[in-house]
This record gives C-alpha cells, structure tokens and sequence, in this order.
C-alpha cells in the first residue's frame, strides 16, 4: 500500500514541475528562502569545516535547495566541491538539470542513495521527507551515506501537538487559501489539496527527533519560523 501511495505521490510531482518554482515562491510569498539560507548557514556552522568534499540534497525538486547551499558556501568562502540532488520524479529532475548543469543528479528514492558509505559530508531534505513513505528507513540510508560526524538538515512543515491561536491562522491559510493559489498556478488543485492533509497527518516534532535519534543522529538544533510554519532540525551522525 506505502509503494502504491509513494508511486502516486512520485506522479503528482511529476505533474506540477513546470510550475514548482512559481508556486511555491508565491505561496510563501518568498519567506522559505529566508529558512533555506539560514539552514545553509547553521549547517555550515556545526559543521564547521572550510573544505566540503559533497553535499546530497535529496527530494531535491527543482534544485532550490542545491542553488542556496552552493550560494552560501561562496558567502562563507567554504570550498564546496560537489554538490548532488537526488529525486524519484523525473519531471522535477528534468527542470532542476535545466537550470542547474553545474550539478550532479540521480534519480533516486530517500532509501535507495546511488553512493558510496561514508561519503557525504551534508545530507538536506527541505520539505520532501513528509513525502517519504518509509521515513524510519531513509533515516538509515541518510546515516548510511554520511561521513562520521557527518550533518542531516532537514526543512519541513511539521504537526502542532497544541493548537495556538497562530497555528488555527496557519491552518486557515493552509487549508482555505494556498491550495487554491497552488491549484490556480499549476492547474492541479489535487496536489496543493494534498500538502495540508499530509501535515495533518504527519508527525511531531519530538516524533522526527526520536525517528532521527533511532537512526543513529544526535540532535543538535531543532528550531520552528514564522508562526511555526517551518522547522529546522540539524542532527550529526555519532
């Protein structure tokens, strides 16, 4: 059933990546590149290292993620020597190639890495791994992949155990307007109608740090923006 529901998430991607970019800054109204830098940032931060062999986006998209993170290197005169997107949606894959032939791509699941072990220094996900349908296996394939030491950051929309009077405002918003401001730009109303439902049902923040720390990780930043809209976790491999 998760392989039937993964595969048709996989084709609605499919669907909407002509007009991706678009509509995601949009909806947004441009905020998630504020979250995308600062994770770069931060990442770069615990890191702390001046020479990075590579770093692996996966459910990369249209190469969003990739773009910032080799923006931000260049900022903080951190030599960064390859970068890597990796997607299952071949529609995403054939825009982000496009506008990014500077990068490497694989057309790849979260659990299946075409790399070697040990062999990456970051590996992101921003706003793919709630599209992930074996969550808890991805966690092992990203420590698999991971040097010692090595960084998982991730960017997600995440459920509120409590309910504020800001988070119902999020909700209004999720629920009544961006769907239809997706739906309008990409023409597919279903997929934008999805992205509220699968926060809906997806899990809590302390539920992702328990998932990363069985995986292998060690928890070092976990932080919600913007009304709780967006959380950045930041885990080491031990």
């Amino acid at each position: 059933m998760s392989s039937e529901k993964q595969e048709k998430i996989v084709s609605m991607f499919d669907d909407i990546a002509p007009t991706y970019d678009t509509a995601n800054r949009v909806m947004s109204m441009g905020v998630d590149i504020t979250w995308r830098k600062k994770a770069c940032d931060l990442a770069f931060r615990y890191l702390d290292k001046k020479e990075i062999d590579r770093i692996v986006d996966v459910a990369c998209g249209t190469g969003d993620m990739m773009l910032h993170w080799d923006k931000q290197a260049k900022k903080a005169d951190i030599t960064l020597k390859e970068i890597v997107g990796v997607d299952p949606s071949e529609g995403m894959l054939e825009v982000a190639k496009k506008k990014l032939p500077q990068f490497s791509f694989h057309t790849a699941k979260a659990t299946e890495i075409p790399l070697e072990d040990a062999s990456s220094d970051i590996i992101s996900i921003t706003y793919g791994i709630r599209n992930v349908m074996e969550r808890q296996e991805a966690f092992y394939e990203f420590n698999r992949v991971l040097k010692q030491g090595g960084l998982v950051v991730i960017l997600e929309f995440m459920k509120q155990e409590k309910k504020t009077l800001l988070d119902k405002i999020r909700d209004f918003y999720m629920h009544k307007i961006l769907p239809y401001v997706g739906g309008m730009i990409s023409k597919n109303l279903e997929a934008y109608t999805y992205l509220p439902d699968s926060i809906e049902n997806f899990v809590t923040i302390d539920g992702m740090q328990t998932e990363l720390e069985k995986a292998g990780f060690e928890i070092s930043y976990t932080q919600s923006f913007s009304m709780d809209i967006s959380t950045l976790f930041i885990a080491r491999k031990k």
